[in-house]
């Protein structure tokens, strides 16, 4: 369960000294000043500051003091290598960006803050029945544009917005996350950085879409870029899509839906990419054709892994930014990715709170979460200092201004109190171990039309989960070669949804690789859930439901057969536990934007 206060009070003086100068580091960073400028307060003054709280989004405290000039459009040539030609109707392939400048002093060089992705005129193509397009990206989006132009390049920086090829006015075809597209991407990147009215230093932000472009800029980066700031950008899609073989279904739709909606009837859009025939094809041979290698058939996954380019070539930094109840892109996205950055060398801060596929800052959005889902966190999930935060992470690595931001990780427990912590999840868990033989229920088939729930004992003491826990099910199959497990963790005293673990038994040793599964047969799932952090009280008693398939995961081929879950001392659930006293000087307060409303 962790160790108690006392016990680390037991121990020696030196000890003390330790845990204080881990845990100071994450306020403060060792490089301060004696003059701290306004955006560099530390995490635990925030509530104090003296910052507008009444509107949709996060403000700085300090009003900009330039005017802005654009937006300009310009377009970028790209070389591409032959096998990212396009087919049908091939042009000069070139990246569209529009550009905001602000009016500094003549021979001031200034920062650039750039938002790429394919949702600049994107949508119906102005087909009956669908409606028009989104605004092109001369307009500041409303996601990330409107709200840098507005805080940010009044303080000295640009704006760029970038439309990824076969979007918008870029040429190519629409390479969806591949190898085109991520040459485009960073050839646009390295543009921005060469102007000359530009100061060298290049920073990508954006949500969803948006923030996987931020990965693919930091593949093979350009020497200008120097951060990114993912929110919810997944690391790949294959990541994106399966969980342990599982597949979502949205996956089998995915690229011929964005094709489709970047595509008119004229010429200039009559244009393939190599990738356009096994993109729509590959979902379906991983789902059904797992264990004869249906994911290695081609490059296609391979090449729109991001991450491991990433940590292999990039030299920036990153700052991540991920919901713990995004059904959109996942957290497990963000862990443990977050520390393979860290052990590359690459400085990383993290900010995640219990919303769903949303900025930290947007009240009106966190607002409309259900119970289990992120309501219980609910008002001080919204970071209105978010603004100051990222300032202070641009002002160090694009205007190489004021101290080192800490690299440390802002998490926010599902009861709504957020702390800071060297790395996430904690150096400190202690893991607990539920053998099913200790808990309460009988084992039995799960299939598409019956479930197993099995119960813990009532909790002696009150549990803090901080990690990714881990779901060892022996199971043995019917008539059939595969099978899939929905494991959701429920608080069954407040009725309360904590997490959920998915996993094809074909998959069950984790990871992307197949193994064959033959009828009859038993095997150990070895399964790990979403990353959650999730205070449990005492008295309470936790439920494994293992359905065939929950939320949006699609149903095994064999869901109507299933298999039987075996309820012995081989299958258990292990609990990543932390102890984070209410008194831990961790744990700090969020300005209480909540209370201002009445003024807005």
């Amino acid at each position: 369960m962790g160790r108690s206060l006392g016990t680390w009070l037991s121990g020696c003086f030196i000890i003390i000294i330790l845990v204080f100068a881990i845990v100071r580091p994450a306020f403060y960073d060792s490089n301060k000043t004696d003059e701290i400028p306004w955006w560099a307060i530390p995490l635990d003054q925030r509530a104090s500051m003296d910052l507008n709280l009444t509107g949709s989004r996060s403000q700085l405290h300090v009003q900009g003091q330039y005017a802005w000039t654009g937006p300009t459009e310009h377009y970028v040539s790209v070389d591409l290598p032959l096998s990212e030609q396009d087919v049908g109707y091939p042009e000069d392939s070139v990246m569209h960006i529009a550009l905001w400048l602000p009016d500094v002093l003549e021979g001031m060089k200034v920062p650039v803050i750039a938002t790429i992705h394919p949702y600049y005129d994107f949508g119906g193509e102005g087909i009956i029945g669908i409606g028009g397009d989104s605004a092109p990206n001369t307009v500041p989006d409303g996601g990330v544009g409107e709200w840098v132009l507005d805080q940010f390049v009044p303080h000295g920086y640009a704006l760029a917005q970038v439309s990824t090829f076969g979007t918008g006015k870029s040429t190519h075809c629409q390479d969806v996350k591949g190898l085109g597209e991520q040459i485009g991407i960073q050839k646009a990147v390295d543009w921005l950085g060469k102007q000359e009215w530009s100061n060298g230093n290049v920073g990508v932000i954006g949500k969803s879409y948006a923030g996987t472009t931020t990965w693919e800029a930091a593949q093979n980066p350009s020497e200008h870029l120097k951060t990114i700031v993912p929110i919810s950008g997944s690391i790949g899609v294959q990541q994106m899509f399966y969980r342990n073989g599982s597949s979502e279904s949205r996956a089998m739709v995915y690229d011929a839906l964005y094709q489709g909606a970047t595509t008119d009837a004229t010429s200039d859009d009559l244009r393939m990419c190599s990738d356009d025939l096994i993109g729509p094809a590959s979902p379906f041979t991983t789902w059904m054709g797992a264990e004869f290698g249906g994911a290695q058939w081609n490059d296609y996954w391979e090449e729109r892994h991001h991450l491991p380019d990433v940590i292999e070539n990039y030299e920036g930094s990153v700052y991540l930014v991920w919901g713990m109840q995004d059904w959109n892109v996942d957290p497990y996205h963000a862990f443990p990715a977050l520390q393979q950055l860290k052990n590359a060398g690459i400085p990383v801060r993290g900010i995640m709170g219990q919303w769903a596929h949303d900025y930290p800052d947007q009240p009106d959005k966190h607002g409309e979460l259900e119970s289990g889902y992120g309501k219980e966190a609910y008002p001080s999930m919204s970071r209105m200092d978010w603004a100051v935060d990222l300032f202070w992470w641009f002002e160090y690595y694009l205007n190489e201004s004021g101290p080192k931001p800490g690299n440390h990780v802002q998490m926010q427990r599902n009861d709504g109190l957020w702390r800071v912590e060297e790395t996430w999840p904690p150096v400190d868990i202690e893991w607990e171990m539920i053998g099913f033989d200790e808990m309460n229920g009988q084992g039995g088939l799960v299939s598409s039309t019956n479930s197993v729930v099995l119960e813990t004992e009532p909790l002696q003491e009150s549990i803090h989960i901080s990690g990714l826990p881990t779901l060892h099910l022996t199971v043995q199959l019917g008539a059939c070669n595969g099978g899939q497990i929905f494991a959701t963790l429920r608080d069954i005293t407040d009725d309360m949804r904590l997490g959920h673990a998915v996993m094809d038994v074909r998959y069950r040793e984790g990871g992307y690789d197949a193994n064959p599964a033959l009828p009859f047969q038993n095997y150990l799932m070895k399964m790990e859930f979403n990353p959650m952090d999730v205070h449990v009280p005492a008295g309470h008693t936790l439920a494994l439901e293992l359905t065939e398939s929950g939320e949006d995961y699609l149903s095994s081929p064999c869901a109507v057969i299933g298999m039987q879950v075996i309820v012995d001392e081989s299958s258990s659930l292990c609990l990543p536990l932390v102890e984070r006293n209410s008194d831990d000087e961790r744990w700090f307060d969020v300005p209480a934007w909540w209370e201002h409303q009445e003024d807005a």
